[in-house]
């Protein structure tokens, strides 16, 4: 006679094999991030090199963080920032930066990033360091037809390359808060807006196994993996606009943003 398995040893095998599946499928989740993660990597170092040609075009200045200006017969504002141009009645187009990428959308596209930005924009996952180095300032007053009422006092140039001191200062990296991605990267003692809920806005996702990929003004790209919550931040900004820690600053200070 033949001997079938007993019901106990039914059970035996098959909890071995969800044992087995339960060790694999986090080094399959393992490797497939290492995968992203070096996309990402390749995307910013891409993107400094973009920022590369546009100083070089343009008097050795770094890139503006936003420019808005009234186009020809005052039919609207066209806005020009690092990433996108945009204008009444077309689509928009590469920016500033990323008009010297190869292929803007792919290179903008951070993998390890799945989400919808609530704007529309297809291009998401990265920001700029605009406190120091995009000169970022509040938006020009807009009024009928187009007309500049104000504001273009705070519409800056980018620093000059020949201001920077500090080669291991951030210029681009993962994006993140708790509304999704952001496109201007904010130091944690930011001056500028002078808005601590719009400083937590621009903080750096840390989505890489628990890092966040940033590209350095020498142009290597490190990975950091302490997500800092700033010195001035209050526990309501942290929750309801970074959300931290799965966001957070690069440092408590503005130590890894200053250049100068």
């Amino acid at each position: 006679m033949r001997r079938a398995f007993a019901l106990i040893e039914v059970l035996v095998v098959i909890g071995v094999v969800v044992i087995l599946i339960g060790l694999v499928l986090p080094g399959l989740s393992t490797l497939a991030e290492g995968g992203r993660s070096a996309e990402c990597q390749s995307n910013l170092r891409q993107l400094f090199s973009a920022s590369q040609a546009y100083i070089t075009l343009n008097k050795e200045r770094f890139a503006p963080a936003i420019l808005m200006f009234a186009p020809s017969g005052g039919t609207g504002v066209r806005t020009l920032s690092w990433d996108l141009d945009t204008a009444p009645g077309r689509a928009a187009l590469p920016g500033s930066i990323t008009r010297h990428l190869d292929s803007p959308s792919r290179v903008q596209q951070c993998p390890s990033w799945t989400g919808n930005d609530p704007s529309g924009d297809p291009f998401t996952g990265y920001n700029y360091n605009t406190t120091f180095i995009g000169a970022e300032g509040r938006f020009p007053q807009v009024g009928p037809g187009g007309t500049i009422l104000d504001g273009w006092s705070n519409a800056r140039t980018g620093l000059a390359s020949a201001q920077c001191r500090n080669s291991q200062a951030a210029l681009m990296g993962d994006a993140g808060w708790a509304g999704g991605t952001n496109k201007y990267m904010r130091a944690p003692m930011n001056t500028v807006e002078g808005d601590l809920l719009m400083i937590c806005a621009g903080a750096q996702a840390f989505r890489h196994l628990g890092c966040s990929h940033v590209v350095r003004l020498d142009g290597s790209v490190h990975g950091v993996c302490t997500s800092c919550a700033g010195a001035i931040s209050t526990p309501q900004s942290l929750e309801t606009v970074m959300g931290h820690p799965a966001n957070g600053f690069l440092s408590e200070d503005d130590a890894a943003y200053d250049p100068r």
